[in-house]
């Protein structure tokens, strides 16, 4: 399970919290702390729900599977894959957008170059073929955990003023506050996304009904964790506006503390980044391949190469797409529209799981599924949360 753990950890930590935690101060003001729980607890709540969904179909489809058997709908079966496809490629855009801004305090480059650069030797490297094992996974991950512990080493200082600004930190004192918070919280959202892709290794674990619940649930929780702190550290030792205009507001924060440590943590920036973006290629490319091949596609997109084994067309247009929205959009417009996105997939998730809960279906009452969670109608009750702040974000840009 430590694997495993570590495994999830890596999909989510990095380049969320690496990139978002000032952008979500930008939202959220000195509640940005309360912003991450509350993105935590939707979170978790939807991770539940993969729990047991994993338990009920170990099998690496993972998301299409849920929905197959939860609606029965082929043609919402194709959207969500579709869905997984667009969120890989904003996902891995807001990425690129994060990486310009903690490569350039490394070297002194035009931000197009240095996006265009990055993507082209990273779909290069996708195109060759990527082979990531459990074991490397875990590596990347402590180093990008090091990181985060090294910003709380040097910053975490700033906790003494816990008990007097405790009040501002969690509790709204007015209803434009309140929703602040969840501006914050549909932001911080995208730092959550990640647990999902476990369920897709499901089949290499050893005692999956065991294993994968408890592995999910450690890994919401420590990520929350880390991200309360963080998000403490950081709206109590910078001004919020400066915390807001950072491009590398965890370099910022170091700043003023240690020149080496800033630089450090922008190297770790850059690397946990870059392996965000390859995983994203390399994972938009190849539901774009299964999709195409399952779904009567065009040819192109499910060819692979007889010398790479791998979809070239597929990853070259995912490439091209991620390149494009990087360079026409901002990262927090990126960010948001990522989170709008995994907000529906989740909420198709719960509501898929409730029905069938609902329609007894096969082993859903079991008790190995009810284990992992003793909260009755709780996949409703996630899916109308997710839902929720779908709408309070979609009225936010009608009512600016």
């Amino acid at each position: 399970m430590p694997l495993l753990i570590f495994y999830g950890l890596g999909t989510i930590l990095g380049a969320g919290i690496y990139v978002l935690v000032g952008k979500v101060a930008g939202s959220a003001g000195l509640l940005a702390p309360l912003a991450f729980i509350v993105a935590g607890v939707i979170a978790w709540l939807t991770a539940m729900s993969y729990s047991k969904l994993a338990v009920l179909f170990p099998q690496s489809a993972g998301e299409a599977i849920y929905i197959e058997n939860g609606f029965h709908q082929q043609w919402l079966t194709l959207a969500v894959g579709l869905l997984i496809i667009l969120t890989g490629i904003v996902s891995a855009a807001t990425l690129t957008r994060g990486f310009v801004g903690y490569f350039v305090l490394l070297v002194p480059i035009n931000e197009t170059l240095a996006m265009v650069a990055a993507l082209i030797l990273l779909t290069a490297l996708a195109v060759w073929g990527i082979a990531e094992s459990l074991a490397m996974a875990a590596l990347v991950t402590m180093i990008e955990i090091a990181g985060l512990l090294l910003v709380l080493f040097f910053c975490g200082d700033s906790l003494q003023q816990l008990p007097e600004q405790a009040s501002k930190l969690f509790i709204p004192g007015s209803a434009t506050e309140l929703a602040g918070v969840f501006a914050g919280a549909f932001l911080a959202f995208y730092a959550f996304i990640g647990f999902e892709d476990m369920v897709n290794v499901v089949e290499e674990v050893k005692q999956p009904e065991v294993t994968m619940p408890k592995a999910i649930f450690w890994v919401v929780v420590l990520s929350t964790s880390l991200y309360v702190l963080i998000a403490l550290v950081a709206t109590l030792s910078l001004p919020l506006d400066k915390l807001a205009q950072s491009e590398a507001p965890l370099a910022e924060l170091l700043s003023s503390k240690s020149a080496m440590a800033a630089k450090v943590v922008a190297v770790i920036s850059v690397l946990a980044i870059i392996n965000g973006v390859l995983i994203q290629i390399i994972m938009a490319s190849r539901v774009c391949y299964g999709m195409s091949k399952r779904y009567g596609g065009p040819a192109y997109l499910h060819s692979v190469s007889p010398f790479t084994h791998t979809p070239i067309v597929a990853t070259l247009l995912m490439a091209a797409l991620i390149l494009v929205a990087a360079l026409l959009f901002p990262l927090t417009a990126l960010a948001k529209f990522t989170s709008f996105i995994i907000l529906i997939i989740f909420s198709l998730i719960n509501l898929a799981l409730w029905k069938m809960h609902k329609n007894n279906y096969p082993n859903a009452h079991s008790q190995t599924v009810q284990q992992i969670s003793q909260l009755p109608g709780y996949p409703l009750l996630a899916a109308l949360l997710c839902l929720g702040l779908l709408v309070f974000q979609m009225s936010s840009f009608l009512n600016p």
